[in-house]
């Protein structure tokens, strides 16, 4: 994880120093501020190659920031820390647009490799601009999705679940891989939070069209499909 540049906005000093001497052992260029709003600025004028995001900030959520850089078209990864752990609080912000949550206290080691393994994933993504299945387009860059030509509104969480859709198009996708791989949990809330958002997906995709995209394969998970 060699020479990155990293954003973290934090407003408790001791922690960002000590996240601060952990990244910048590594090799990378490692930008503080203690503010929300300053935070926001600097992450939607600034190429951060990853964002860190403290959730509670006196003067700005973390999950607002992420909101509003997500509608502004910023598509720099972000990883979430904060004290809110549960699983309800984990899907707020992934439903927000954030790219993968951790929970305070977090052990060094693995705040490193995840901030190793967003990078390396936002850069493989970056070398394959458009994908292309059927009727379907998703570009990557712009984080919008097209069927038919037609520009197809999506939120941030809708966005991320539809990519996933496409990179394994025609396979089945469990509701384990979508829980692991869209909501970055590796246990079932229990909750038809994976219902919810693939039905809200299916209607945007399938709406004024003649033909299904969106199979659900009863007992095991959903399949994207050419029209």
């Amino acid at each position: 994880m060699t020479g990155l540049n990293i954003l973290y906005v934090e407003d408790d000093a001791r922690l960002a120093e000590e996240v601060g001497r952990m990244m910048s052992a590594e090799g990378n260029r490692f930008f503080w501020t203690a503010s929300g709003e300053e935070g926001l600025r600097r992450a939607a004028a600034e190429p951060f190659d990853v964002v860190i995001l403290d959730r509670m900030l006196p003067d700005l959520s973390g999950v607002e920031i992420v909101s509003r850089l997500r509608d502004a078209g910023v598509a720099a990864p972000v990883l979430m820390l904060s004290a809110l752990g549960r699983a309800e609080n984990r899907i707020e912000g992934l439903d927000a647009g954030v790219d993968d949550y951790m929970a305070k206290p977090f052990d060094p080691p693995e705040l490193i490799a995840r901030v190793r393994a967003l990078h390396r994933r936002a850069a493989g993504l970056a070398h394959s601009a458009v994908i292309l299945f059927g009727e379907l387009e998703c570009h990557v860059k712009a984080r919008t999705v097209h069927r038919q030509g037609r520009h197809i509104p999506l939120s941030p969480k809708e966005f991320k679940l539809f990519r996933y859709f496409i990179e394994n198009a025609g396979e089945v996708v469990t509701r384990e891989m979508l829980l692991r791989n869209v909501w970055n949990l590796s246990f079932d809330p229990q909750t038809n939070v994976i219902d919810v958002n693939v039905g809200r997906l299916r209607r945007k995709l399938e709406e004024g069209f003649d033909t299904p995209v969106l199979e659900t394969i009863w007992g095991t998970g959903y399949r994207l499909v050419t029209a």
